[in-house]
């Protein structure tokens, strides 16, 4: 490896012919689309690989994991938040920074865990990869993994797990550069932090616009001939009624929502709102005196006059109520 040449990945000529269709599928079709991509990655490694569970985790903060798409014995797994603890998946992954794997302990770590899929069940075989970015200091961070597990044991040969690894990394990448094209907003200026401020007028309005998606599918349901029938006309009809009542609902607590960010910045004047703008990149007066091209007594006029006018105590709170509105 001194020479810097890539390894190639170990795997049978068949396992390669599946990945290499599915690295130009994710390519073309999955950009955006996380649950699309979740569930084709999934559909992928059953094409190699006998998989009777399967889920896909993101960790969030020092001990939490969020697993945002699940499945389970052919059936979609409700999504999950789990705090981890120190003999578990999770905290291996953390400490060895490599695959786990059923057969390294009998299986002892993955019992340590929370259980998920059908817990009635214990899997006899499992695989566990770790996902990896590029943090800022150039350091390889964990920010997630990729599992199947099977109620048969000694399932998982090399050939599939290597194959897993490869696959887990190709989702990884899709998702790291999506975050690489959220870090480019936040070279824009008032970027910063801005495209992660997720507010609620982005989840009230993605919410609506989903469950508008599902009402047009009873919709389109209770126009088959088949939709004629008892009960099912029923059921169909109580769907779209719910989903219509829900979307009315949604669009009313839209109308309670915390409009306060909104209308601090609307009362500033023009050249209040620039200096409140640029309180969000954290420049100092020096340094928004500079960038407006303006005296250094005229900057702090305007940040006595914004502080009055957003009732707030310090510029840091100013810079995050700025921050809410430019993130709407």
């Amino acid at each position: 490896m001194g020479d810097g040449k890539a390894v190639p990945v170990r795997i049978d000529a068949g396992t390669a012919i599946i990945l290499r269709e599915a690295y130009h599928k994710i390519e073309a079709s999955f950009r955006g689309n996380h649950y699309g991509l979740y569930d084709y990655a999934r559909a992928v490694a059953g094409k190699f690989a006998q998989v009777d569970t399967f889920y896909i985790g993101f960790l969030q903060g020092t001990s939490r994991v969020r697993y945002p798409y699940g499945y389970e014995d052919g059936k979609y797994d409700d999504p999950a938040t789990h705090n981890f603890g120190p003999n578990g998946p999770t905290a291996w992954l953390l400490r060895n920074r490599q695959t786990y794997r059923f057969a390294y302990d009998n299986g002892a770590v993955l019992q340590g865990g929370v259980p998920c899929g059908d817990v009635t069940k214990r899997s006899a075989d499992a695989v566990i990869v770790p996902m990896f970015r590029t943090g800022k200091d150039d350091s390889e961070q964990l920010f997630g993994m990729m599992s199947m597990q099977t109620y048969q044991g000694g399932v998982y040969d090399d050939n599939a797990v290597r194959a897993f690894e490869w696959l887990t990394g190709m989702v990884a990448r899709v998702l790291s550069r999506e975050a690489e094209d959220r870090e480019a907003l936040r070279l824009l200026p008032a970027g910063e932090d801005t495209p992660n401020l997720l507010t609620s007028d982005h989840v009230m309005e993605y919410l609506s616009n989903r469950i508008a998606l599902l009402r047009g599918i009873a919709d389109e349901a209770m126009a088959e001939p088949e939709a004629e029938k008892e009960p099912i006309r029923g059921h169909l009809a109580r769907l779209v009624r719910t989903a219509e009542q829900t979307q009315s609902e949604l669009i009313e607590m839209m109308l309670d929502a915390d409009e306060g960010p909104e209308r601090r910045f609307g009362s500033l004047t023009r050249a209040q709102q620039g200096v409140a703008v640029l309180l969000v990149q954290g420049l100092d007066n020096d340094a928004l005196a500079a960038e407006l091209g303006i005296s250094l007594n005229t900057v702090k006029s305007h940040l006595g006059t914004i502080l009055k006018k957003y009732e707030l105590d310090n510029r840091s709170q100013v810079a995050d109520d700025v921050r809410k509105y430019l993130a709407r």
